[in-house]
């Protein structure tokens, strides 16, 4: 049986666990292989050890622009080239019990701005490093 997404190279952001956990499993029972990044360090790895060798575990903090390129690098060392990415890493701002009411009368501008560098910043550089990455020779998958 063929299956929707063989040999094609991705990577999921913020699937160590939820919804990017999810992806990263469906894409490798398609038949993908995906890099699984997350800060998560302890839920990552292992997700990216249950998937075998569909998988490979990177970190990745989606607000810096320095972790991106050595994602992009590690991709390019071990695939050559990367097919799809999945902007999923996002934060609510509500993930601090200690933050109180989370909303413009309450929330501070320091709490605002962290949910904009993950859920914005986070997809823009995304973005903008796949797209590089995307745009190079084919080469053989993993």
């Amino acid at each position: 049986m063929h299956k929707r997404l063989e040999n094609r190279i991705a990577l999921a952001t913020g699937a160590a666990r939820g919804i990017g956990a999810a992806i990263a499993r469906a894409f490798a029972a398609e038949g993908a292989t995906v890099f699984v990044t997350d800060l998560d360090h302890s839920d990552g790895p292992g997700l990216a050890d249950e998937l075998g060798e569909r998988a490979v575990w990177l970190a990745l903090d989606v607000r810096e622009e320095t972790h991106w390129e050595r994602a992009m690098a590690e991709i390019m060392r071990r695939a050559g080239r990367l097919d799809i990415v999945v902007n999923n890493a996002g934060i609510t701002g509500l993930e601090n019990p200690d933050a109180g009411p989370h909303d413009p009368e309450h929330c501070t501008l320091e709490a605002w701005r962290a949910v904009h560098r993950t859920n914005l910043d986070g997809v823009f550089l995304g973005c903008r490093h796949a797209i590089r990455a995307m745009h190079t020779p084919l080469s053989p998958v993993i």
